[in-house]
């Protein structure tokens, strides 16, 4: 019989629920608010299968455009050919998860704001933009002793003598 091509084809490993992650869905799932412009991972959750994504997008990080009663808006990028689209897809909650992606630069802007804020009261000014690292500095080799190593030469009469 042929391969079959349909909606969720070879999709037995891909969407499988994860060790001990079996079963009923806890509440947090449903209680969670996503916000327009929120980064969030998809990530199916096979017991659901109202609002599923295609297998395509499980695994992507996306951007949140509508939120409606049950199910998110989600625009993610994806490369068909030689161009990059943005998709928007509707996906329900339970396939959808906060991402961490947007993290350290969050972390990153409200540590520079606090740094700029000192400098300010100092009366200084402030470089925060990252550098890139540099060439890493030169270091000298010491000419190391040389010494040479010659073999023992092979002595066939006294290894007879101790022998067999």
């Amino acid at each position: 019989m042929p391969a079959g091509h349909g909606m969720r084809a070879r999709t037995r490993d891909l969407f499988s629920r994860g060790f001990r992650q079996k079963g009923f869905i806890p509440l947090t799932v449903y209680l969670r608010s996503f916000k327009v412009g929120d980064y969030v991972d998809v990530k199916v959750n096979s017991a659901v299968h109202n609002g599923m994504p295609f297998k395509y997008y499980h695994g992507r990080t996306g951007k949140v455009w509508n939120v409606t009663k049950r199910s998110v808006g989600v625009e993610i990028n994806k490369q068909v050919g030689g161009r990059i689209i943005k998709k928007r897809i509707h996906v329900r909650i339970e396939h959808v998860k906060p991402s961490r992606c947007h993290e350290d630069f969050l972390e990153r802007r409200k540590k520079n704001d606090q740094l700029k804020a000192e400098a300010k009261k100092r009366g200084e000014s402030l470089h925060v933009r990252r550098q890139p690292a540099g060439p890493k500095p030169g270091f000298l080799v010491e000419k190391a002793d040389i010494e040479t190593v010659t073999p023992i030469p092979y002595d066939v009469v006294n290894d007879l003598k101790g022998g067999y």
